[in-house]
């Protein structure tokens, strides 16, 4: 540890083929540990440590920091060091609002289209959602993945663009939130909804209540 604090080593399995290391592959591998808690906030990352690591040069490295902090996941200070964000209360309310409207949009597009087995497949990631109430990094990680299954068949590229490259800051920004006791019940019964709107194809009412279980009205 230095006097500007500790620097986190990432243990990674070997990569395949370090020729084809590309900055984004860094970006994917850093943000994963951003993510998942090896790299907690404050943690400083240094980009000449980084390169050592992947045995890169630092130009993909640099790239990958630059695109992390555009996601609002590190702060760049030049020549020093790279410092990974902390999310304050405010930023998590944000975060729900935007999922609100960008899941509700997504969800509106998508369920009209699934087929009968995907609607299947949808109610039960969205009913897998009341096992996660309790725990906010696997409620974050479960409705991610139910955005992200109607997101893959919505037909909008634009949409499933802009979700693929907010997924990474969206699903760290609301580890730290979890339904409380008062709504947990209202919870399941947007869940259970969720399911059945799904189930019959119901877009607009599937738009709805994604908005509702992210407290957007």
């Amino acid at each position: 540890m230095d006097e500007r604090g500790p620097v986190i080593a990432m243990d990674r399995a070997p990569l395949g083929s370090t020729k084809q290391l590309l900055a984004e592959e860094v970006y994917q591998r850093v943000g994963a540990s951003i993510i998942d808690g090896t790299l907690p906030p404050g943690s400083r990352i240094r980009d000449a440590e980084l390169a050592a690591q992947f045995g890169v040069s630092r130009m993909p490295i640099r790239e990958a920091l630059q695109r992390l902090e555009r996601a609002g996941l590190v702060e760049m200070y030049p020549s020093r060091y790279t410092q990974v964000t902390h999310v304050p209360p405010e930023l998590t309310e944000k975060t729900l609002e935007f999922v609100g409207y960008l899941g509700g949009a997504v969800a509106a597009t998508a369920v009209p289209r699934l087929t009968i087995a995907e609607r299947e497949e949808a109610a039960v990631l969205a009913r897998a959602l009341d096992d996660a109430l309790d725990d906010g990094v696997a409620l974050s990680a479960a409705r991610m993945a139910l955005v992200q299954f109607l997101a893959e068949r919505c037909g909008n590229d634009l949409l499933r663009s802009v979700l693929q490259e907010t997924s990474m800051p969206v699903t760290r920004n609301l580890r730290q939130w979890s339904a409380s006791d008062d709504d947990r019940e209202q919870m399941q019964r947007i869940h259970r909804d969720l399911a059945d709107a799904i189930l019959i194809g119901d877009g607009p009412a599937a738009e709805r209540l994604v908005r509702a279980m992210h407290l957007v009205a």
